[in-house]
């Protein structure tokens, strides 16, 4: 079947390369030419044992800097949340969008071996293995049909989706999505095409990865990049003192405190994603829509904005995806209103009962906005039970523990996060939304090949989530960063987009 090029493809986009993706220095950052050496150290947010070199099971975004050190994948998300060319230089579609068609770039892995279609195709079916269930990637690529997909000889490949999807490039772009190297299955010895080659890696500690000079977009300005795991009092100490370059995620507190430290700057990155809480729908209480109505109705979007993110976020309209395309438009604002709130909890029989509220250190902000959630929701009438548990494990127990959770995302399409996070066998559907109606929703709407027409579609999905779902999303953060003065190339971007946590492009003095 041949393969006809449609107004969504990309052709060739070496332009797209040559600008958008190489570093440039932000206003912050000094216009000093790039110059070649040194080791770069950064530090993330921990995850203990359980981080991994795997570059398919990846979930924290210690594992995500490390893996893109190492790896690269087919397409990356710019800031607008669109698919770019990585190691796809170029793709089409059929005109139903079922069969797509993706030109390979000349990338070489850092064992020597060139890029090929056999390994996109093994990458494929490594994500998919039913074995792997830690795989992130496996439910949205599940209607990938590998029996039918096929290298067409040198660097082309064809796959084929067991239905249309006009979002499938996207797809490609999410975390979990790594090419690896053609039977490649030993994460002790990881072998990819990124900038730079695997050095050693202990869960819970370090990693060091070397400057690969053969890579596709050219070799790094560093020799080395380390990247280490630490709470967040020792980062903001660390990159302080000098000891790192890099601190990923910082608090709004330190960001106040380095204003006019002139060791180190803060870089911010505005609408990185959502913070808000979970309810449950499937099960008692909030499997009644009055009673999560009432939540969403008794939260105090704008103290929990100015409390917990310092006014460093704008309001939510319990909606993802704020400025992203898809994102619904010209809705009223939600206020909080707690005479209906009590109503609600009246009506659904909550009214001065207690809820449990299941919360972690996962996130700096966690436990600070489910107190002042307790505080808030004591007004309408209603009791809160908080309970904490253990950071390296928060999101995989939030998935079936607490009526109540704290909820946050990085930036992703709209699509992908409906993906993720609320179709019935979503791995991430920590709201337990379970609807088939919606779920064959969503499939109609990717099958939309019109651009407007899918908008639509999009959009009347989003507002039922919004009025009979369990989504609490209160406010969209600025992502921080801390930067020592002596790093140079650090762009502002939306975490799990193509410019954040990237080291190929930056330099030290």
């Amino acid at each position: 079947m041949p393969v006809v090029p449609t107004r969504r493809d990309v052709l060739l986009a070496a332009a797209a390369v040559g600008t958008g993706l190489v570093t440039g220095c932000s206003s912050a950052t000094s216009a000093s030419s790039p110059t070649k050496g040194g080791v770069l150290r950064a530090a993330f947010p921990g995850a203990g044992v359980k981080e991994t070199m795997d570059p398919h099971a990846q979930r924290q975004f210690v594992d995500i800097a490390r893996h893109k050190a190492v790896f690269d994948k087919l397409v990356d998300l710019d800031a607008s949340l669109r698919p770019v060319p990585r190691l796809a230089r170029a793709w089409s579609s059929d005109a139903s969008a079922r069969v797509w068609r993706f030109e390979l770039r000349s990338a070489r892995f850092h064992d020597g071996h060139l890029l090929d279609a056999d390994d996109v195709l093994y990458s494929l079916s490594r994500i998919l293995d039913p074995e792997a269930a830690d795989h992130l990637a496996q439910k949205s690529l599940s209607h990938v049909d590998l029996a039918n997909s096929r290298s067409l000889g040198g660097r082309s490949v064809e796959i084929r989706l067991t239905r249309p999807n006009a979002e499938f490039p996207a797809l490609l772009a999410m975390t979990g999505t790594a090419i690896v190297r053609d039977s490649w299955d030993d994460p002790r010895h990881p072998v990819g095409t990124g900038p730079f080659r695997f050095a050693s890696f202990t869960a819970g500690r370090s990693f060091v990865a070397r400057r690969f000079d053969d890579h596709w977009n050219g070799a790094p300005h560093l020799d080395e990049v380390r990247i280490l795991s630490a709470e967040s009092e020792a980062r903001a100490a660390a990159v302080r003192s000098g000891e790192i370059h890099y601190a990923h995620e910082m608090t709004p507190t330190f960001a106040r405190t380095v204003e006019h430290d002139s060791r180190v700057r803060v870089v911010a990155t505005a609408r990185s994603g959502v913070q808000g809480f979970v309810l449950k729908t499937d099960r008692p209480p909030f499997d009644d829509p009055d009673a999560a109505m009432a939540i969403k109705l008794l939260v105090d979007r704008r103290q929990l904005v100015d409390v917990v993110c310092a006014g460093r976020a704008e309001i939510g309209n319990d909606l993802y995806g704020k400025g992203y395309t898809y994102y619904p438009e010209g809705l009223e604002q939600r206020e909080r209103d707690v005479a209906e709130a009590r109503r609600l909890l009246r009506r659904s029989g909550l009214i001065h009962k207690t809820v449990p509220f299941y919360t972690s250190t996962a996130s700096d902000s966690f436990a600070q906005a489910a107190h002042l959630f307790a505080e808030q929701a004591g007004e309408a009438g209603l009791r809160v039970k908080i309970t904490n548990g253990p950071p390296e494990s928060y999101f995989t127990d939030v998935l079936t523990t607490g009526a109540v959770a704290n909820h946050r995302c990085g930036a992703m399409p709209i699509p992908t996060y409906i993906s993720e996070r609320l179709l019935t066998d979503s791995p991430q559907n920590a709201t337990a939304w379970q609807r088939r109606d919606f779920d064959d929703a969503f499939a109609a709407a990717q099958a939309v090949t019109d651009d407007e027409r899918r908008e639509e579609r999009y959009r009347s999905m989003q507002e039922t989530v919004r009025d009979r779902g369990g989504l609490v999303l209160w406010a969209h953060p600025q992502w921080l960063n801390a930067v020592s003065r002596a790093v140079h190339g650090v762009k502002e971007a939306q975490p799990n987009t193509v410019d954040w946590a990237r080291f190929d492009t930056v330099w030290l003095d």
